[in-house]
């Protein structure tokens, strides 16, 4: 299978918590004054969707399956952390990442004046470029009356 390649998707929404003291973190970066997202782990939606975009598409299951919600273990955890660990599952599963992209949807925080740093900590620990965009709901939904964000990615992958 020299030179195969596999797209995976993958997609996670949070809502906003109203714990004051909970940090928003997206893509690595932490967010000051904004209101940080429910979550067993961090709740960085966008490192999960970029997870679960390379898991998808490497046939390895799916960031709930590895990083069990209802496993006390994973309670805070860096959901960084957890994509190295599934860039590394990949590795070792014959694949390596040719690139990732992520759309943030969400009315809050604005994205583009962190994409450069967001973009750099998720390459970093994907090991190839993941590009990051911010879209506004536009007043839809619970999206776009500021309830939480959602997250989608894709990737692709090649047999090394």
């Amino acid at each position: 299978m020299t030179g195969a390649m596999r797209v995976g998707h993958g997609f996670d929404t949070h809502r906003f918590s109203g714990d004051p003291d909970r940090p928003l973190i997206l893509g690595g970066v932490r967010f000051e004054g904004a209101p940080g997202l429910v979550g067993h782990s961090d709740g960085d939606a966008v490192a999960h969707a970029v997870t679960d975009a390379l898991l998808s598409a490497a046939g390895l299951g799916d960031i709930g399956v590895l990083f069990p919600d209802t496993d006390d273990k994973w309670a805070g955890a860096d959901s960084l952390g957890l994509l190295v660990d599934a860039a590394a599952r990949l590795t070792a599963a014959g694949w390596q990442v040719v690139n990732a992209d992520c759309t943030v949807v969400a009315e809050q925080p604005r994205i583009a004046p962190r994409r450069p740093e967001m973009q750099a900590r998720l390459s970093a620990a994907v090991g190839a470029p993941v590009s990051v965009k911010g879209k506004r709901a536009e007043a839809l939904g619970a999206l776009g009356r500021g309830e939480g964000l959602a997250c989608w990615a894709v990737a692709l992958i090649e047999r090394q």
